[in-house]
């Protein structure tokens, strides 16, 4: 039977597939009803001639137009499996399966959920995805690029040649869809965008599990359902866990930096998982944070630059590698969270920027779509699509890797249009003002979504200013964070302890100032890395004094630290006492614990921690007024501080002494007629001290002080923090 072969076509429609100009090429190519039988077509710009293969049987197609396109019309019952075999004039000869004949692999339900910026699992959709469709094992493809010409698939399958592979625009959407069947995990691909202006773009995917390692940029096709998991008892505990009234120490970390191996080598995450979560775990604190693992283009940016959000880095290893070390961690006990970074992209052009030759995930208008500071490009946070990447893609960390918790960087660069900006470098919101209404309505909705659907995970906010409410709920006007970073508590804690001691008396109330607005938020109290980078020095050196001086200040300020109302956050290196600067590209000083001094300070650090877990007043009323009370806060003559923590009846008494100075009989007044044992002492000569203190019990006289019937006298060490318990 003679069938036209270009049935239903239009010489356009030929021309533009020929031109690699189409918007849906399986219009023109894969299998078409026709007479009762099927009309096959296939293309290969460079193909002399084609074969349909179906089973043992092998038809010649003939050739519709000069620049590789064929066609062929069968007579026989849907469905049916079969092949297109291209011959070249080189003699080589390629067989396929057909991905023109596959139905698409997103429903209209998912298009117009993304439209909506709703669909919290698009992850699912958008990407590589290996998976059986229609009976045939491959992998599906799928893309945002609604200003595209034309989108097609790429990669070591098809000689990186976008003719071979275009994909077909699912309506309005903007969604470019293709099922490539035959298709395995661990094959390098790319998208090749052609604009309306004609040029190509060549791009990695925005949704890519997996990425080469650096300077490499190719996605890499990943399954993500293999992993099995055995943190099942965490993830159950998970759910019940009120985090305002547990203990909350995190140590924060940078993979690349914490250990390194021989020659200076990265360490593997799998190797990381044999290592860290123990350590962590014997020095007290209850979480890991990890400086960003999303993929990267720059070592030096820390991972703060990210290019790939939905792709751990392969500097460590792949993306089950990465399961494996979280995994770890909650077999350890330890919960991990991971810096999360949605104020802004860099500008490499193999990532997000003018992806589809547009600005689509970040403004046109440089006033606000661009960091002054940084040199990056802001999202476009009230564009639905932009807004759900970001937002399923929080979401996805905290499902598909069971993080426990996110801390978003840079909050105040969202908060606010102007900020960095000079007058005229920025344009006002529609009331006249500087305040960002879609990155704050992103944020809340952000945090709304992380509440709703994961329970027992949380957000912190890593926000300078003093924006109101960042850790009260939405439905009271907050941005619904759960946590938010005490900058100012840090920096002022820091100004006066780097302060020779015989000047602290006259910055008293730098230490505090804090307790005046200490309940306005839920507060992290963080020496983070951010305060030993960049010429500011490490803590250590940040202390005065000789060697035995700084070592007690540093005991000081951690019993400080860990005394005082808020969650505690220190970046690793705080436990050896290190004295130069962190460098991301190098690690840790480990050899200091070969010090005796520094071994003492870290058996100083192990027992801060673990008596702050041990001891509900230091850790369950952070955010309440009843958990803090000042003994007195006005001893500034001789830079000594006493408060109390509480819990419920259960309470602890602390003395501050921050000045190398001795006090005997030094008095403060207590709540009760109790005998208080002394239970910790900074300056203990365990820990490198001049073992000064109150070793046993002191009991209380009926002497009034400072507003208290009854009062002890105390030795306070030099430079040391004192806690005392009542029996």
């Amino acid at each position: 039977m003679r069938v036209n072969l270009a049935f239903g076509l239009t010489t356009e429609d030929i021309e533009r597939l020929v031109k690699g100009e189409h918007h849906d090429p399986h219009y023109v190519l894969g299998r078409h009803p026709a007479n009762g039988g099927a009309i096959i077509r296939a293309f290969h710009p460079e193909a002399i001639k084609a074969e349909l293969v179906v089973g043992e049987e092998i038809y010649l197609m003939e050739k519709i137009h000069p620049k590789g396109l064929f066609a062929i019309f069968i007579e026989k019952t849907w469905p049916f499996d079969y092949k297109h075999r291209f011959y070249f004039s080189d003699g080589s000869i390629w067989e396929r399966r057909d991905p023109y004949r596959f139905l698409p692999t997103l429903g209209e339900m998912d298009t117009y959920l993304y439209g909506e910026g709703k669909h919290w699992e698009i992850y699912k959709k958008l990407g590589a995805h290996p998976c059986v469709h229609e009976g045939i094992k491959g992998v599906s493809f799928a893309v945002w690029a609604p200003n595209a010409l034309r989108v097609s698939v790429i990669g070591e399958f098809n000689r990186w040649d976008g003719r071979i592979y275009p994909m077909r625009v699912l309506g309005p959407s903007g969604i470019w869809e293709i099922f490539i069947p035959d298709l395995k995990e661990g094959l390098l691909y790319k998208y090749e965008i052609k604009t309306k202006e004609g040029h190509l773009r060549i791009k990695t995917d925005p949704f890519a599990f997996f990425m080469e390692v650096r300077p490499k940029t190719a996605s890499i096709i990943w399954d993500l359902g293999k992993y099995e998991w055995h943190d099942a008892a965490w993830m159950e505990e998970r759910k019940k866990k009120d985090w305002y009234k547990e203990p909350l120490n995190i140590y924060e970390v940078h993979l690349g930096s914490w250990r390194r191996g021989e020659d200076n080598r990265f360490l593997t995450y799998r190797e990381l998982a044999e290592a860290l979560p123990t350590y962590a775990k014997k020095l007290g604190f209850t979480h890991i944070e990890l400086l960003p693992i999303m993929e990267h283009p720059h070592d030096a940016s820390w991972g703060y630059q990210v290019s790939g959000y939905y792709a751990p880095t392969s500097r460590y290893g792949t993306p089950d590698d990465f399961r494996y070390f979280v995994d770890k961690c909650h077999q350890a006990g330890l919960g991990v969270i991971l810096d999360w970074v949605p104020g802004h992209f860099p500008k490499d052009d193999y990532s997000l920027r003018l992806f589809d030759g547009t600005a689509l995930y970040e403004h046109a208008d440089p006033r606000l779509g661009e960091h002054p500071d940084w040199g990056t490009l802001i999202f476009n946070f009230g564009r639905n699509e932009v807004k759900n990447f970001l937002i399923a893609n929080a979401l996805f960390w905290l499902k598909e890797y069971h993080i426990d918790g996110l801390r978003v960087d840079a909050v105040a660069s969202m908060l606010y249009l102007d900020y960095s900006r000079k007058p005229g470098e920025w344009i006002p919101n529609k009331y006249g003002g500087n305040e960002n209404l879609e990155a704050i309505a992103f944020l809340q909705e952000l945090n709304q979504q992380i509440y709703a659907q994961c329970p027992g995970c949380f957000t912190v906010a890593e926000e300078s200013t003093a924006w109101p409410g960042v850790s009260r709920p939405v439905y009271l006007g907050g941005l619904g964070f759960g946590f938010k970073w005490n900058m100012g508590w840090m920096h002022d804690t820091l100004s006066y302890f780097s302060k020779d001691p015989i000047y602290r008396k006259w910055h008293h109330n730098q230490m505090t100032f804090s307790l005046l607005y200490a309940y306005s938020e839920n507060f992290i109290l963080p020496f983070s890395h951010d305060e030993v980078v960049h010429g500011k020095g490490s803590l250590y050196q940040k202390m005065p004094g000789d060697k035995w001086q700084k070592l007690a200040n540093l005991r000081a300020l951690f019993t400080y630290m860990y005394t005082h109302p808020g969650k505690k956050l220190l970046f690793m290196g705080s436990e050896l006492a290190q004295e130069r600067e962190w460098d991301y590209n190098s690690s840790l000083d480990w050899h200091l614990l070969t010090d005796p001094d520094r071994k003492a300070f870290n058996r100083f650090l192990k027992d801060l921690c673990q008596l702050y877990l041990k001891n509900p007043p230091l850790w369950q009323e952070d955010h309440i007024p009843h958990g803090f009370q000042w003994i007195d806060c006005h001893d500034s003559n001789h830079s000594v501080f006493s408060y109390i923590r509480k819990a419920g009846n259960d309470y602890l008494i602390c003395v501050l002494n921050l000045t190398p100075v001795p006090r005997f009989h030094y008095r403060i007044g207590v709540p009760e007629r109790r005998v208080y044992t002394e239970i910790f002492n900074s300056d203990s000569a365990y820990y490198g001290g001049s073992n000064l203190g109150n070793w046993g019990k002191v009991k209380s006289e009926d002497i009034p002080a400072h507003g208290f019937s009854y009062s002890l006298s105390l030795t306070l060490s030099p430079l040391a923090g004192l806690i005392f318990k009542p029996s």
